[in-house]
């Protein structure tokens, strides 16, 4: 018998609208490789090695318009939430707003840390970070721990360091 949980990686869940890179993201971190990816219908999972000892496993839930009513479906057990943006998007960011906020408000989530991932960040006319969390009015979500990272889902960069905080963020809350 002995450790009971072993087995039981934390369960993160990617969340965004449609189109904010959120199972490329997966298949990046989960395979090293870029893969074409269509709209999700239904969901993702992967566990996610972070190293030897920790592990997440990580829902990729549909974003589209329509599939953002079932989200409130998998928050049972959710330790973080991880909202990804488009951050070269700018015309989405109030409906990519409101769809956070409409998250957060769920009883299930309370005092659960999220991570908000500005992706899309090789394109040219991204926005910095702290547009996207001005945009998002994160600053607003003082009930939790939050923070803010850039990454490219397409190059890869700043996946590994996100996962990671995610991790520690975990462990504080």
């Amino acid at each position: 018998m002995g450790q009971g949980h072993s087995a039981s990686a934390p369960q993160v869940i990617l969340m965004g609208l449609d189109s904010a890179g959120k199972s490329t993201l997966l298949a990046k971190l989960l395979t090293g490789q870029v893969m074409e990816t269509s709209p999700t219908i239904g969901f993702n999972v992967g566990t996610l090695n972070l190293d030897k000892k920790t592990s997440l496993t990580v829902w990729d839930v549909g974003g589209q318009k329509h599939m953002r009513p079932n989200w409130r479906l998998y928050l049972d057990d959710c330790q973080a939430l991880i909202f990804v943006v488009d951050s070269s998007d700018q015309g989405r960011m109030a409906e990519a707003k409101g769809a956070l906020k409409k998250i957060l408000s769920e009883e299930k989530l309370r005092g659960v840390p999220v991570m908000v991932l500005a992706n899309k960040k090789d394109l040219p006319n991204s926005m910095t970070i702290r547009e996207v969390s001005t945009s998002l009015d994160l600053p607003s979500y003082t009930d939790r721990l939050w923070e803010i990272q850039a990454c490219s889902a397409l190059k890869g960069l700043g996946l590994q360091q996100a996962f990671t905080s995610v991790n520690k963020m975990i462990k504080r809350s």
